[in-house]
């Protein structure tokens, strides 16, 4: 498996290190003294891979805690898609988010690409799960679910994958290019300033449509209001 192939990994190259530490002494015998910035540094990765070592056998025994999300802005993180986009994935993810945890477990993932038509197997939910799963924690969260759909946009995802699926079959449509798909720096600038104009655009929208949606609901109060003092009278 792909995850105690990691777990070896991670263990060989802090035996590595630790082994490098280990070694007073030069290849004339001599003893050499290693800068305390290098000790440090050391002692830093090898804390590290430690860390990541535990958690990823943690992850493989099932005694891993998740850790908490981190709160992050989709519409200033994902640039490349419109607020009617993210807000058509948030709905997709609510959708089939069914234990309302603000996650899609393998079996919430599972029940999503049958209802999309393209139902996968045990191991390639797993597989779709680990392409996106920054965290190691089995399981997708809204901002992971998003890169779903920025990695189809940038054609980073196989042509057969489950993600690719995924993204089709969603009918959410991601095929423009954001700010990263500029070919230099000055397309860069004007794409970025066109996305800024679009999203207030997008936003001025929403607005006169909360105003004319109060309008209308104030008209009917209205309207009823003298209907029921006709009748009163």
């Amino acid at each position: 498996m792909a995850s105690e192939e990691l777990a070896r990994k991670l263990q060989s190259r802090l035996a590595a290190t630790q082994e490098a530490e280990s070694r007073p002494e030069s290849e004339d015998g001599s003893l050499t003294a290693k800068p305390r910035e290098l000790d440090a540094a050391c002692g830093d990765s090898s804390s590290e891979l430690s860390a990541k070592l535990i958690r990823r056998l943690d992850i493989n025994e099932g005694n891993a805690v998740s850790r908490p999300t981190r709160v992050f802005n989709p519409y200033t993180e994902f640039k490349e898609f419109s607020r009617r986009q993210i807000r058509d994935m948030e709905a997709m993810f609510r959708r089939y988010d069914t234990g309302k945890d603000g996650f899609i477990d393998l079996m919430e993932l599972k029940l999503m690409m049958e209802k999309l038509g393209a139902p996968q197997t045990h191991l390639g939910l797993k597989n779709m799960i680990r392409e996106v799963d920054e965290d190691f924690d089995g399981k997708l969260s809204f901002r992971e679910f998003l890169l779903i759909f920025r990695r189809a946009a940038a054609g980073e995802l196989q042509e057969e994958s489950g993600l690719m699926a995924l993204a089709r079959l969603s009918e959410i449509n991601v095929s423009t290019e954001g700010v990263l798909g500029a070919k230099d720096f000055f397309e860069a600038k004007v794409q970025a300033l066109s996305v800024g104009s679009r999203f207030e655009a997008e936003i001025r929208e929403e607005k006169e449509e909360r105003k004319r949606q109060d309008v209308e609901k104030k008209q009917r109060q209205a309207a009823f209001k003298q209907l029921q003092s006709t009748f009163c009278s």
